[in-house]
């Protein structure tokens, strides 16, 4: 009879054994979910302050309701989300340059970006644009500062004759007073 209770005491050991890998299991994958569920509210509340944020600084802009699988056009997007549905404010952070208008109205890191070109007295790259708005001389902000001017070039704000040299818009500085 002593090999039956022996068996039995075998089989509860591992038995024990699978509930305590099961447990530790159990635990390490409560952790993760606990972990996932943060991140979640925060991205909930980063929504939300992004949307409120946007409504105070553009309320007479009408919210349009768009199907949640659209994707907005790349420069204007601002979302507040609700269900199914997306709630979108179009906001344009670089505006097209017009005549008239200064560089007060774009973004302080644009504003400082055409800045330095306008004060430039020959063509600037990204690299020499860099430092002067108080940026580390490094790959990625070079890149992001490239990325920037393109964009303003698209917009009118400064002119790029030789790819990569940016100077100061020719239609405005004909625009100007001084220039006559």
């Amino acid at each position: 009879m002593g090999s039956l209770f022996e068996e039995l005491e075998a089989r509860e050991a591992a038995a024990r054994v699978r509930v305590e890998e099961l447990e530790a299991e159990v635990a390490e994958l409560s952790g993760k979910l606990q972990l996932a569920r943060e991140g979640l509210e925060r991205l909930r509340i980063a929504r939300e302050t992004v949307a409120e944020v946007l409504a105070e600084m553009m309320p007479e802009v009408p919210a349009v309701t768009v199907d949640a699988g659209q994707s907005p056009a790349s420069e204007w997007v601002a979302s507040a989300y609700a269900g199914a549905e997306r709630q979108v404010i179009w906001v344009l952070t670089v505006p097209n340059w017009q005549p008239g208008m200064v560089s007060e109205v774009l973004p302080p890191v644009y504003r400082d970006i055409v800045e330095v070109v306008a004060d430039a007295l020959v063509p600037v790259r990204a690299k020499q644009i860099v430092p002067r708005i108080g940026l580390p001389a490094e790959t990625g902000k070079i890149e992001g500062t490239r990325s920037k001017l393109k964009r303003l070039v698209e917009r009118g704000w400064p002119d790029e004759d030789t790819p990569g040299m940016f100077t100061p818009a020719r239609r405005r500085m004909a625009a100007s007073p001084n220039s006559r």
